[in-house]
């Protein structure tokens, strides 16, 4: 289970080899369920949107989607909520691509915030707080997260028989951004 450097939440590690052997098993088979939330500009109405275009590993952290030499990838998508100008969106791989998630999301003309590889604008408390917010002379703003807002929030699988479920919370950054924004772009 590979993460982007960026993506927080869920990582799943082995603690011996015939674990390790069997969840892998378990992803190449596509059994285990991810689930991703991610903050995307704009708003966008996604309703078990299935996203199935084919990515090409170019090497050196890029990746394009190629109809002809790409392998399969697809990820289904769900509005959880709707901003003014933001969406938090449900994402679910099906298959476990290389930056899957967020080059499927800007074919969508919806990219995660933050993420300049895919034209992510990031979010600064200025953009949605329009009253009330001011900088000293000498003070450059920061964005509210200083990474592409993406968290890998679930993971089901199951192990010798037995059901596993793992969640993780929102760190505070995501969850930050989701108070500003429940606060100032409702």
């Amino acid at each position: 289970h590979r993460l982007d450097k960026e993506t927080s939440g869920i990582l799943l590690i082995a603690k011996n080899p015939e674990t390790y052997r069997t969840i892998s098993i378990a992803f190449e088979k596509r059994k285990v369920n991810k689930v991703y939330h991610a903050v995307i500009g704009g708003t966008h109405t996604f309703q078990d949107l299935l996203v199935d275009l084919p990515i090409l590993n170019q090497g050196n952290k890029n990746v394009s989607i190629d109809r002809a030499n790409g392998k399969p990838a697809e990820t289904i998508f769900n509005s959880i909520k709707y901003y003014k100008n933001y969406t938090l969106v449900e994402c679910k791989p099906i298959t476990g691509r290389m930056h899957q998630i967020r080059i499927h999301l800007a074919t969508q003309h919806a990219a995660i915030v933050g993420d300049d590889m895919y034209r992510g604008k990031p979010v600064y408390l200025s953009q949605i707080k329009k009253r009330g917010y001011t900088l000293s002379k000498d003070e450059e703003e920061q964005p509210i997260m200083k990474r592409f807002a993406l968290h890998s929030k679930q993971v089901e699988f199951e192990l010798n028989g037995v059901k596993m479920a793992f969640e993780a919370p929102y760190p505070k950054d995501f969850a930050t951004l989701l108070k500003l924004l429940d606060k100032f772009d409702a």
